[in-house]
């Protein structure tokens, strides 16, 4: 302890600051705090300005209401409000471009031809409705009129197949000539025969058709002729046993 009493004396105090320094770091603090209670109050009415916005639109008529493009923490702001109010919130447009939420009521959630509207940057009104609506029933219209050709074609290549003859691509007998000659008939094929001096067992010999039960009693009944077998061989040699000496005496 005295080595390091020593140790920690030796060495430098660090170096105090000044009253300038302090008065510096005070003022960053206080602007830093400031920033951040700006802040608080700025979100706070906005919250409220999003909430008096979204009163009035669930007691008119219109379908839905659109918000200037905000950052990221508004929007989230706008989306927790409509979603806490029963309403529908989206969001379209690049980030930091032109990012901006749209709330819909729930009864009148949007369609199809108006999300891809918007994300496309189309915006939305009646002529757009109008333009997407066609579009849509184009698209739709040669969807079908593909999906019935392909159809027809399967259809009738189907009845060609079952009505008119199949030739086939190419001659079996030019490619096969190395092997069957130039005329295949019946007389120049062999007929394959079963060997008899191997024997011929059919596969129907081969399998045991005995139940479960019948396969154990039959094990049951080898091993007790194999039993008295054995007991008998042993009786046998007993007998012999006892009979050798007596033929021994005189």
């Amino acid at each position: 302890m005295d080595l390091l009493d020593s140790i920690l004396n030796a060495m430098d105090a660090p170096p105090a600051a000044d009253e300038r320094q302090k008065t510096m770091i005070k003022k960053q603090r206080e602007m830093m705090e400031r920033m951040q209670n700006k802040q608080k109050e700025e979100l706070l009415r906005f919250r409220k300005y999003v909430e008096e916005r979204m009163g009035r639109f669930a007691k008119d008529d219109r379908l839905c209401i659109e918000f200037q493009p905000l950052d990221k923490v508004h929007r989230s702001v706008i989306h927790e409000i409509a979603e806490n109010g029963g309403f529908i919130a989206m969001s379209f447009g690049r980030e930091d471009v032109d990012r901006h939420s749209v709330v819909y009521k729930k009864e009148h959630a949007p369609g199809e031809d108006e999300v891809t509207a918007r994300r496309n940057g189309d915006g939305w009104n009646a002529d757009i409705a109008k333009e997407y609506a066609e579009r849509r029933r184009d698209r739709l219209a040669q969807e079908e009129s593909d999906k019935a050709a392909t159809s027809e074609a399967g259809s009738s290549s189907t009845s060609a197949d079952l009505n008119g003859e199949i030739k086939p691509t190419s001659n079996y007998k030019a490619k096969y000539a190395h092997l069957i000659g130039e005329s295949a008939a019946l007389q120049a094929a062999r007929k394959t025969e079963t060997n008899q001096s191997y024997g011929f067992v059919p596969s129907k010999n081969k399998k045991d058709m005995r139940s479960i039960e019948q396969t154990l009693a039959d094990i049951q009944a080898k091993k007790r002729l194999r039993l008295a077998q054995q007991q008998e061989q042993e009786q046998e040699q007993v007998h012999q046993l006892e009979a050798s000496p007596s033929a021994e005496d005189p």
